[in-house]
C-alpha cells in the first residue's frame, strides 16, 4: 500500500495546484516536499503547567512525533485543554472537570477534523482529559493510540494526594498536628504524573489499555522512565501499521472490548468514574451501553487488587511487578476475558498476551483468583425510590456490604465539608449532598473533600454519604453517588429532609428512602425546582445539554 492511499484526509489538504496556499502555510511550521506525501499523524497532547498530571507530556508529545516521523509518517503536535480536579476538588472551580471531557473531546474533532489528520496519537495523564480524548477519538474513528502521561512516584512515608485531603480531616479531628499536616502538603506530590493510587486517571488507564486502545503495558510506566519513552516511540510504528491495514476505533472498541474493560476495571478495584466515563465513550463510538451491564458483568468478576485507596499498594508498586498484563493473561485463561478482540498492535488481545510472564512468587498486591478481596464487582448500581434510574456505589466489603441511617442533608458539598469538619456530623449520619448533578451543580463535582474529611475523622465505618454528584477515584467507605434523576431534576433525592430513615444494601443492590410512597409522591408535589446557578457561559450551556449520569452525562446524545 503506497503513502497515497494512506492520506486519505491530508491529501484533501495538501494535493494540487489548488492546495498551494495550505502547503505554504504548512511549510512555515515545518513541512518540507517529501512530508506532503507522507500520512499527517496529529498527535494530541494534554501538557500544561495547571497540575503535574500533565507538565511532562510536551517532552512524552516530542518523543511521539519522532516515533511517527520516523516510521514514515509527519507527525503534527497540537494542545488541547486540561484542568486540574485535584487542585480546583471542593471548590465552585470544580464543576467545570467534567465540562472539560466534553470540551476536549470536541477540541479533538475540531482540530483533526479541520486539519486532515489521517491519524491520531493522543497523550492524556488526568481524569477527564482521558476519557475526553478517547470520546473525540471515537467520533471521528480514524485510525489512533491512546498514550498514558503514566503515574506519579509517592510522596516519604508512602504518601499521595489523598494523604493531603484526609490529613485536614485528621487536622480536624485533632489527630494531625500542623506540622505534620505542613509536611503531609509539602512532600506528598513530588513530581511529575497522575496521582498515585487506583483512582481515576490510572483506572482509565487500565481500562483504556484492557479495551485495547493502548499498546500493552501503556497504562503501567512511571510518567518519567525508559519505558514511558519506548512506549511513545513506538506509538508511531503503530499507527502506521494501523493505517496500512485501516484498523479504526470502530474496530477496536467494540461491545466485547468494552466489556474486557470493565471486567478489568472491577478486577483492579476502578473508580466509579470508570461507569460515567465508559458510558460516554460506548455511546461516542455507537456501541449500546447501560448502567446494569456493570451489574451483570460484575457478578462472576472478583476483587483483586490491593490498591489503594481502601488498599494499601500504588500503582508505582503494581508497575514493579510486571503492570495489568499479567492479571489479564490470568483473567484470559480463566475465560474472563475475551481474547479474539483486536488491539492497536494489530494483533488479538489474546496475541498480545502470549508472551506475559506470570507476576513474580510472594507478591500480594493482586490476589490469585481463588483468594479474592472480595468474590464480586465492589461497582455496585443500586436501585430503588431514591434513585429510580440508578446509582453508582463503590463497596469494596471492607466498609460492610449495608448501611442504616439518618439523613443529614447539605445542600452543596461545601455545606456538607463544613458540617464533617465543625462535628455536626455524627456516627449514624447518611449524608446526603444535593444539586451538584450534571445540571443542577452544573458539573456534577467531585466530593472527595467530604469523603476523605469522613476518613480523616475516623468515621469511616460510621457514616455513609449519598450524592447526586460524582467521587474521586480517591475516595471510599460507603459512598453512593450519580443518584438519577438528580435533585435539580425533580429526583427523590431533592425531597429527603433531616431524620428521614435510609438504606442502603450493597448485596441487593438497592437504596431506599423509608417512607410511604404517598409520602414520597406529596414531597414530589410540592417541590420547586430551584432557580439556574448559571444563566450564561460554558456552564451554561453544559446544564442545557447534558443528559443524565445514567447516560454517561453527554452532551450530544439529543442532537
Amino acid at each position: 500500500m503506497n503513502n497515497k492511499e494512506l492520506r486519505k484526509f491530508s491529501k484533501i489538504m495538501v494535493d494540487g495546484v489548488e492546495q498551494a496556499p495550505s502547503r505554504a502555510m504548512l511549510r512555515a511550521v515545518g513541512f518540507e516536499d517529501n512530508d506532503f506525501k507522507k500520512p499527517q499523524i496529529g498527535i494530541a497532547s494534554t501538557w500544561s503547567m495547571v497540575t503535574p498530571c500533565n507538565m511532562h507530556i510536551n517532552r512524552l508529545a516530542e518523543h511521539v512525533n519522532q516515533g511517527a516521523d520516523t516510521a514514515g509518517g509527519k507527525g503534527i503536535i497540537y494542545n488541547v485543554l486540561t484542568i486540574s480536579d485535584g487542585i480546583s476538588m471542593g471548590t465552585e472551580g470544580m464543576k467545570y472537570s467534567l465540562v472539560s471531557r466534553e470540551v476536549i473531546a470536541d477540541s479533538i474533532e475540531t482540530v483533526s477534523g479541520c486539519m486532515g489528520h489521517d491519524a491520531i496519537i493522543a497523550i492524556g495523564g488526568c481524569d477527564k482529559n482521558m476519557p475526553g480524548q478517547m470520546m473525540g477519538i471515537a467520533r471521528l474513528n480514524r485510525p489512533s493510540i491512546f498514550i498514558y502521561g503514566g503515574t506519579i512516584q509517592p510522596g516519604p512515608g508512602h504518601t499521595n494526594i489523598i494523604s493531603v485531603f484526609e490529613a485536614v480531616g485528621g487536622h480536624a479531628a485533632g489527630t494531625v498536628s500542623d506540622i505534620e499536616l505542613k509536611q503531609i502538603e509539602d512532600t506528598a506530590i513530588p513530581g511529575p504524573g497522575s496521582c498515585g493510587g487506583m483512582y481515576t486517571a490510572n483506572t482509565m488507564a487500565s481500562a483504556i489499555e484492557a479495551m485495547g486502545m493502548s499498546l500493552p503495558n501503556s497504562s503501567a510506566q512511571d510518567a518519567i522512565s525508559e519505558e514511558k519513552v519506548k512506549d511513545c516511540l513506538g506509538a508511531g510504528e503503530a499507527i502506521i501499521r494501523l493505517l496500512e491495514h485501516d484498523i479504526k476505533p470502530s474496530d477496536i472498541m467494540t461491545r466485547a472490548a468494552f466489556e474486557n474493560s470493565i471486567k478489568v476495571t472491577i478486577a483492579l478495584g476502578g473508580s466509579t468514574n470508570a461507569v460515567l466515563h465508559l458510558l460516554a465513550m460506548a455511546h461516542a463510538i455507537g456501541i449500546e451501553l447501560e448502567l446494569e451491564d456493570f451489574n451483570r458483568i460484575g457478578k462472576d468478576i472478583p476483587l483483586l487488587a490491593d490498591l489503594k485507596p481502601s488498599g494499601r499498594y500504588l500503582m508505582s508498586e503494581l508497575i514493579r511487578i510486571g503492570g495489568i498484563q499479567p492479571l489479564m493473561k490470568t483473567m484470559l485463561e480463566a475465560g474472563m476475558l475475551d481474547g479474539s478482540c483486536i488491539t492497536v498492535t494489530g494483533k488479538t488481545l489474546a496475541e498480545n498476551l502470549e508472551t506475559v510472564s506470570p507476576y513474580p512468587e510472594g507478591q500480594d498486591i493482586i490476589r490469585p483468583l481463588d483468594h479474592p478481596i472480595k468474590k464480586d464487582s465492589h461497582l455496585r448500581i443500586l436501585y430503588g425510590n431514591l434513585a429510580p434510574t440508578g446509582a453508582v456505589a463503590k463497596i469494596t466489603g471492607k466498609e460492610g456490604l449495608t448501611f442504616i441511617g439518618n439523613a443529614r442533608v447539605f445542600e452543596s458539598e461545601e455545606d456538607c465539608l463544613k458540617g464533617i469538619l465543625d462535628g455536626t456530623v455524627v456516627a449514624g449520619d447518611v449524608l446526603v449532598i444535593r444539586y451538584e448533578g450534571p445540571k443542577g451543580a452544573p458539573g456534577m463535582r467531585e466530593m472527595l473533600s467530604p469523603t476523605s474529611a469522613i476518613m480523616g475523622k475516623g468515621l469511616g465505618e460510621s457514616v455513609a454519604l449519598i450524592t447526586d454528584g460524582r467521587f474521586s477515584g480517591g475516595s471510599h467507605g460507603f459512598v453512593v453517588g450519580h443518584v438519577t434523576p438528580e435533585a435539580f431534576e425533580g429526583g427523590p433525592i431533592a425531597i429527603v429532609k433531616d431524620g428521614d430513615r435510609i438504606a442502603i444494601d450493597a448485596e441487593a443492590n438497592t437504596v431506599t428512602l423509608e417512607l410511604e410512597a404517598t409520602q414520597i409522591q406529596q414531597r414530589l408535589k410540592d417541590w420547586q425546582q430551584p432557580t439556574p446557578r448559571y444563566t450564561r457561559g460554558v456552564l451554561a450551556k453544559y446544564a442545557s445539554a447534558v443528559t443524565s449520569a445514567s447516560e454517561g452525562a453527554v452532551t450530544d446524545k439529543n442532537l
